[in-house]
C-alpha cells in the first residue's frame, strides 16, 4: 500500500520534530558529561563541549571524598527502595481490593481516588509538615519515605490492569482452596508485570529526583539527600566550597553520579512501559 503525499510530508516532519527534541536532551547531557570529566581548569570554559577538555576525574574525586556525596546518595537510595516498595505494594493491594465484584461502596472509592488527584501536591505541602512535625518526624527520613506512599495513579493504573485478569481464573482457585492473599501474589502479581513495572518506574524517578519534600522536612545536613546536596553544591557554593575553589568539574560529577541509578534502572524496565501505560490506560 503506498502513502500519499500528505502522509509522507507528515512522517518526515514527525522524523525532524523528534530528532530535536532528542538532540535537545543529548547535548545538554554530553555537556554535562564532558564538563565532568575534564580538569580543573579546562571546566572552567564557557563554552559548551562535547567531549572531555584535559581528561580527568579530579571533579569525581572531590565530590566523593572532599564533600562527602556519598551520604546523601546512601540517604537517596534508602528513601527511593524502601519508599518506592511500599508504594508498589500498596497500591497493588489497594487496587485488587478496587477490583472485588462485591465491594461495597465501590464507586465512591474510585470517585474518592481521582478527586485526590485533582489536589495540585503543592497545596497540601504545608498540612503535610504540620502532620510530619507532630509526628516528630521532621529532620527524619521517615517523613521522606511516608510521603507519598500511595497514589490514586498507581492504584487505578493497577486495578485497570487488573482487570484485563479474568476474574473466572481467582474464582476457579478458590474453588481449589487458594486464599486471596495466594491468589493476589501467585496469580494478580506475576501477571500484571508490565503494570508493575511501569508504576516501580515512576516512583523510583519521582523519589530519585525529590526535592520540595527533602527541602521542607530535612534541615540536617547529615540527612540530606541526594537532591539537597546537588543544590547546595551548585547553588549554595559558600556552604559547600569554603575551603576550596568549586569549578565547573565538581558541580557536573555531582550531576553525573545523581543521574547514574536512573541510567541503570530504565534499560530493565522500559521493556514493560509502553505496555503497562497502554493497558492501564483502558477503561472498563
Amino acid at each position: 500500500m503506498h502513502k500519499s503525499i500528505s502522509s509522507k510530508i507528515f512522517d518526515v516532519v514527525n522524523i525532524v520534530f523528534l530528532l530535536l527534541i532528542v538532540v535537545s536532551m543529548i547535548i545538554p547531557f554530553l555537556n554535562v558529561a564532558a564538563l565532568s570529566f575534564s580538569s580543573n581548569l579546562a571546566s572552567m570554559s564557557s563554552s559548551i563541549i562535547l567531549w572531555p577538555k584535559e581528561f580527568s576525574i579530579e571533579g569525581y574525586k572531590t565530590v566523593w571524598d572532599r564533600l562527602d556525596l556519598w551520604l546523601p546518595f546512601l540517604n537517596s537510595s534508602i528513601v527511593t527502595v524502601v519508599g518506592t516498595v511500599m508504594h508498589v505494594l500498596l497500591s497493588a493491594t489497594a487496587a485488587y481490593v478496587l477490583i472485588q465484584p462485591g465491594l461495597p461502596g465501590k464507586r465512591f472509592l474510585v470517585s474518592s481516588i481521582l478527586l485526590t488527584m485533582m489536589v495540585p501536591h503543592e497545596a497540601i505541602m504545608i498540612p503535610l509538615y504540620i502532620v510530619n512535625k507532630d509526628l516528630g518526624l521532621i529532620n527524619s527520613l521517615y517523613a521522606l519515605i511516608i510521603s507519598g506512599v500511595v497514589s490514586g495513579f498507581s492504584i487505578l493504573l493497577l486495578r485497570n490492569f487488573f482487570q484485563q485478569v479474568p476474574y473466572e481464573m481467582s474464582e476457579s482457585a478458590k474453588i481449589d482452596g487458594a486464599g486471596e492473599l495466594r491468589i493476589f501474589l501467585t496469580m494478580y502479581l506475576p501477571l500484571a508485570k508490565a503494570g508493575l513495572a511501569t508504576v516501580t518506574l515512576f516512583e523510583f524517578v519521582s523519589r530519585w529526583n525529590q526535592f520540595m519534600a527533602a527541602l521542607l522536612f530535612i534541615n540536617d545536613q547529615s540527612k540530606y539527600t541526594l537532591q539537597l546536596a546537588l543544590k547546595a553544591l551548585i547553588i549554595d557554593t559558600d556552604s559547600t566550597s569554603s575551603n576550596f575553589l568549586m569549578t565547573t568539574n565538581v558541580r557536573m560529577a555531582g550531576v553525573v553520579i545523581a543521574l547514574i541509578p536512573l541510567l541503570l534502572i530504565y534499560p530493565y524496565v522500559q521493556k514493560y512501559f509502553v505496555k503497562g501505560i497502554m493497558v492501564g490506560a483502558n477503561k472498563e
